[in-house]
C-alpha cells in the first residue's frame, strides 16, 4: 500500500510541476481596492497563483480535520483512562451465603418392606 501511495504522489507532483512550467507567465492579481478606483496588484507567475489559492482553499478543511482528530483523541484518551480506573478498583463481591448441610436422620430413611415404592416389584411386559 505503501508502494501505491508514493506513486500517487510522484504522479501528482509531475503533474504539479508540469503546470507551473508551462504556466510561468506573470499575471497582474489585483488583491484589494483602493479608495482611488486602483488596486493594490502584484503580478506573481499564474503556477505560484495557483498554488496559493489552492492552499487557501486547503486551509479551512485541513484545520477542521485536525480539530476532530484531537477530539476524537481526547474522547479515546479519556475512555481509556475510565477503563483503567474501573479495571484498577478492587471488585467486591458479596460473599455467597453458607450452605447448611442436609442432615439426614434415620426417620428419615425408608426401612426396607415398609411399603415404599421402591419395594414393590416391577412388572416386565409380556410379549
Amino acid at each position: 500500500m505503501q508502494v501505491i501511495r508514493t506513486i500517487a504522489w510522484i504522479v501528482a507532483t509531475a503533474i504539479l510541476v508540469a503546470f507551473i512550467a508551462m504556466n510561468w507567465n506573470k499575471v497582474p492579481v489585483n488583491f484589494w481596492p483602493l479608495q482611488d478606483g486602483n488596486y493594490i496588484h502584484f503580478e506573481w507567475p499564474v503556477g505560484v497563483v495557483a498554488l496559493l489559492f489552492f492552499g487557501l482553499g486547503m486551509l479551512p478543511m485541513w484545520l477542521y480535520l485536525r480539530a476532530v482528530r484531537w477530539g476524537l483523541h481526547r474522547r479515546i484518551a479519556t475512555l481509556e483512562n475510565s477503563l483503567r480506573a474501573t479495571s484498577a478498583a478492587p471488585t467486591t463481591t458479596a460473599a455467597p451465603a453458607p450452605v447448611t448441610p442436609a442432615i439426614t436422620t434415620p426417620s428419615a430413611i425408608p426401612e426396607a418392606g415398609s411399603g415404599t415404592p421402591l419395594d414393590t416389584p416391577v412388572e416386565t411386559p409380556k410379549t
